[in-house]
């Protein structure tokens, strides 16, 4: 028993401390998520508008739309499987570092 009454074998400052860890490690992920978003819409807008619309008007022609929906779901589906094999790397590293690892596997992004 502690000196504050608690059986718990983790004190007060070690559960906050973890808690902040999580709730930090969380908030980075979220940070890199939104970054690479950004990147994604980024790179599609330069690569897609640039290829499907040779001359830019008012309005968008059917090509020129249905350019533009193939180029986004090709570059999309590419972003997904490059991310799936970054996140599965860096899970593998992380377990073939240890636990002191945690921070490195954290920073994957989730899959999907």
């Amino acid at each position: 028993m502690s000196l504050f009454g608690s059986s718990s074998s983790s004190t007060p400052s070690e559960q906050s401390s973890a808690e902040l860890k999580n709730a930090l490690m969380q908030s980075v992920q979220a940070e890199a998520a939104v970054a690479n978003t950004r990147i994604l819409i980024n790179k599609i807008n330069e690569n897609c508008f640039d290829r499907c619309i040779p001359t830019p008007g008012s309005t968008l022609s059917a090509g020129e739309s249905t350019c533009l929906s193939s180029c986004m779901d090709k570059y999309i589906n590419l972003w997904n499987v490059t991310s799936r094999a970054y996140v599965s790397r860096v899970q593998k590293e992380s377990k073939r570092m240890g636990a002191g690892a945690d921070v490195l596997g954290a920073l994957g992004t989730s899959e999907q």
